[in-house]
C-alpha cells in the first residue's frame, strides 16, 4: 500500500507480524495453510488445536487474519469496490484490497470510538493495542498471544521510523 498515514500504515505492518509473520503474508489461512485464489475471503473453516478455543473453527485469513464475518462486515463500509449481483456482492480479497480495507478500517474514529492515528503520534500505542485486541488477540490484551506479542512495541518503533523515512524520500 501506498500513501496514508504513516502511524497507521507502520500500525498495520505490526498487526501483520502479530498475526502472519509469514512469507506470503495475504495467502495464509489460519494455521500456516496457503492459499493461492484470493478473488474473494476463502472462508475455509481451520480447527483450533491449541489454547482457550480448541476445538473450535476459525475462518481467519490474509495478513491480518481477518475472520469470514469480519472481512464481509468491514467490506461492506471501506471495500473500494463490490462485484456482484444486489445482495450477493462479493469483495476481492487480494493484497491491495486486504489493505485498504484494514487502513480506512482503523482510520475510522467511529468504529474504534477514539482516532487511532492521534494516540499513536501521542506515543499511546499501549493503549492502542488494547483498544484492538479484542479483534487481534495476539496482540497482548488479548486471549492469545504468540512468539511476537512481547515485541510489538520494537516491532512498531522500527515499522514507524522506516515509513516516516519513506514519506520523507517521496517529499
Amino acid at each position: 500500500m501506498t500513501g496514508g498515514d504513516p502511524q497507521i500504515r507502520a500500525l498495520m505492518r505490526t498487526i501483520s507480524a502479530a498475526e502472519s509473520n509469514v512469507g506470503r503474508p495475504y495467502h495464509v489461512l489460519y494455521g500456516g495453510e496457503y492459499i493461492e485464489d484470493l478473488s474473494r475471503h476463502p472462508d475455509r473453516c481451520v480447527r483450533i488445536t491449541v489454547g482457550p478455543n480448541k476445538g473450535n473453527c476459525s475462518t481467519a485469513a490474509g495478513r491480518y487474519q481477518m475472520l469470514s464475518t469480519t472481512w464481509e462486515e468491514k467490506s461492506e463500509l471501506y471495500h473500494p469496490k463490490a462485484e456482484g449481483f444486489w445482495l450477493w456482492d462479493a469483495y476481492h480479497f487480494e493484497p491491495e484490497y486486504q489493505d485498504r480495507v484494514i487502513y480506512e478500517w482503523l482510520s475510522d474514529r467511529r468504529a474504534w470510538g477514539e482516532d487511532i492515528a492521534a494516540l499513536l503520534r501521542q506515543g499511546q500505542l499501549d493503549k492502542v493495542l488494547r483498544l484492538l485486541s479484542g479483534t487481534w488477540t495476539s496482540l497482548g490484551y488479548g486471549i492469545e498471544t504468540n512468539e511476537m506479542t512481547q515485541n510489538l512495541p520494537e516491532i512498531y518503533q522500527k515499522m514507524l521510523a522506516e515509513e516516516l523515512e519513506a514519506l520523507t524520500a517521496e517529499e
